[in-house]
């Protein structure tokens, strides 16, 4: 006999992603829809039934600010966004990519990628099948693929630039007529195809491998709006737009980001972070925002939850003591031999030395031990400055004691940015401004020294549950990482618990969602190791109604596939 409905949440109490108050509800769902959401009679039938009681129900989380692009050609779980409550990402940010692409320039893209993005070339080179010419091409070979999350992409311009330009681009000259025209017609063409918008870069950290910069870098704005110009044309797409926004410079790009938006009328998003060389620089992007918002323009920062920092330790690409020569010497060797040796008496008040008279290029007040349980709510008495102070030891005798830990494989967390002050006070104002959206965890990149993939569980566990006032600071936590980033590239499909929209859910147990210690592994494409980071309490993640992680394992089935375009409301309701 046949079911009323293919899975039935029953007991739940329900976060429905537009901010509302919590209620008690059972939902039901049919294929990968949702069908009802309040009271489901108890006689109801479904294929699978689910006890919620005591949890709470959520949308899947939508992250914006991912680098998936190689990996989702060879991987089909997109660890380790999957194991943080994410079920659809973004990728194709900061300009970089792998399309469109001329077959002589792909290792070119994987030096740009390998640079900006610290993701192995060993492992691009080995993992990538370069199945793909055009950026339509590079969608339809990602749409005969399978994954535990949904994804979108958007179009980089970095690879767009090199197509066109060739070694051109690399030098950073600036485009003819003639190629602006040709941009013009691939990002309207890309569009078309289903990409979900277009990304550049004008950072100067941004560089390839081999030192060159990307080469968005110097793009005129006229180059600029020819591209913004065909996303009009096409009637669909977003812009990401990241940029150090020197002093010197950042007047004009404020402008020229207003014009890019008014005539085009494409929204626009554009990173906002605290970095230490330019304090209060994210003030002034963000007052650029709200006067483009005065004056009718889609404009939105994107922003992170949490102080963005590099792990230090044996394990990552940058050990606490990779300034010292004596480290140096022993540090291509395997980490068990290395952590024997470094046990060694003589070794310690060696390295230490070094250390004291060659000092690191890190603040002591932003260094933590980062613990089995990551705390990103730094307290700055917790600091290796603090500890030392406290402790009456050098600070490096501390560091190096913290490095052995767990037969090495301890790491540090040294915040480089979002954390002035020593605590969360503009990170708050970021996070809850009206026109800020949640992004900048990089999930798929930065894979040896940074693991941001889980800002999402960080964003509801700090500011949705420990330092939380009130209801409403749960509730609206979980909307700025479901409906709000979901609206703003365009997917008004998913992000909301309602009849009609997409049946993508996390169940979690509030109580005991963490974030667990990231670790190193060797996993990718030729062995080349990448830092994960699993969470707790994600009592199971549903993708278009189709359970694929319980209580944090894989279930095995990948219903995820490749968002072809913006989606439009399915609600009923």
């Amino acid at each position: 006999m046949a079911k009323d409905y293919s899975l039935i949440i029953r007991n739940g109490l329900v976060a429905d992603g537009r901010g509302s108050p919590l209620v008690k509800a059972d939902i039901a769902v049919t294929g990968a829809k949702i069908a009802r959401v309040g009271d489901v009679q108890a006689g109801a039938t479904a294929d699978r039934e689910i006890d919620a009681k005591g949890m709470l129900v959520t949308p899947g989380f939508v992250d914006i600010h991912t680098h998936y692009d190689g990996q989702a050609t060879w991987e089909n779980r997109l660890v380790p966004s999957s194991w943080h409550g994410v079920t659809t990402v973004v990728m194709g940010n900061c300009g970089v990519g792998f399309a469109p692409v001329r077959p002589a320039d792909h290792d070119k893209l994987i030096e740009l990628m390998e640079g900006v993005e610290d993701i192995p070339g060993t492992a691009l080179h080995d993992g990538l099948s370069w199945d793909w010419e055009s950026f339509p091409d590079y969608l339809d070979m990602l749409e005969g693929r399978c994954f535990d999350v949904d994804i979108g992409t958007q179009i980089p311009h970095g690879p767009l630039r090199l197509y066109v330009m060739g070694d051109r681009a690399r030098r950073l000259e600036e485009a003819t007529p003639e190629d602006c025209a040709q941009m013009r017609e691939l990002v309207r063409e890309g569009i078309e195809a289903g990409a979900l918008g277009f990304s550049t870069s004008r950072s100067v950290r941004h560089k390839s491998i081999t030192g060159d910069m990307i080469p968005s870098y110097r793009a005129t704005e006229e180059e600029l709006m020819e591209i913004a110009l065909a996303m009009k044309e096409a009637g669909s797409g977003v812009l990401e737009w990241v940029s150090d926004y020197s002093p010197e410079e950042r007047d004009a790009e404020y402008a020229m980001i207003h014009r890019l938006v008014e005539r085009s009328g494409r929204p626009l998003s554009v990173n906002i972070g605290q970095v230490y060389s330019n304090p209060q620089g994210w003030r002034d992007t963000l007052t650029m925002v709200e006067r483009g918002q005065a004056k009718g323009l889609q404009l939105k920062g994107q922003a992170a939850p949490r102080p963005v920092g590099h792990l230090l330790g044996l394990c990552s690409s940058l050990p606490p003591f990779n300034h010292c020569p004596s480290y140096q010497a022993i540090a291509d060797k395997p980490l068990a031999e290395q952590v024997e040796l470094l046990r060694d008496p003589a070794m310690r008040r060696t390295i230490i030395a070094e250390a004291d008279a060659n000092k690191a290029g890190y603040a002591l007040g932003r260094l933590f031990p980062l613990g089995d349980r990551p705390d990103y709510a730094k307290d700055p008495q917790n600091s290796i400055e603090a500890i030392a102070k406290r402790e009456g030891r050098p600070a490096n005798e501390i560091i190096y004691d913290e490095m052995l830990v767990d037969e090495g494989r301890n790491m540090l967390f040294h915040a480089m940015a979002n954390y002035l002050q020593f605590d969360y006070s503009d990170l708050r104002t970021m996070v809850t401004h009206p026109h800020t959206v949640l992004g900048l965890g990089d999930g798929g990149a930065h894979v040896g020294t940074i693991s941001d993939a889980s800002f999402t569980t960080t964003f509801v566990t700090i500011w949705g549950r420990d330092w939380a006032k009130s209801e409403h600071d749960l509730t609206d936590a979980i909307r700025r990482q479901t409906s709000a980033t979901a609206e703003w590239v365009g997917l008004h499909d998913r992000g909301v618990i309602a009849p009609g929209m997409k049946a993508d859910f996390n169940i979690i147990d509030l109580d005991k969602l963490a974030v667990e210690k990231p670790y190193m592994a060797n996993d990718l494409p030729s062995g080349a190791k990448r830092l994960l980071q699993k969470a707790r309490g994600y009592v199971m993640t549903i993708l278009s109604g189709v359970p694929t992680y319980c209580d944090g394992e894989a279930t095995g089935e990948l219903p995820g596939k490749l968002i072809r375009g913006p989606q439009p409301t399915a609600a009923m309701s």
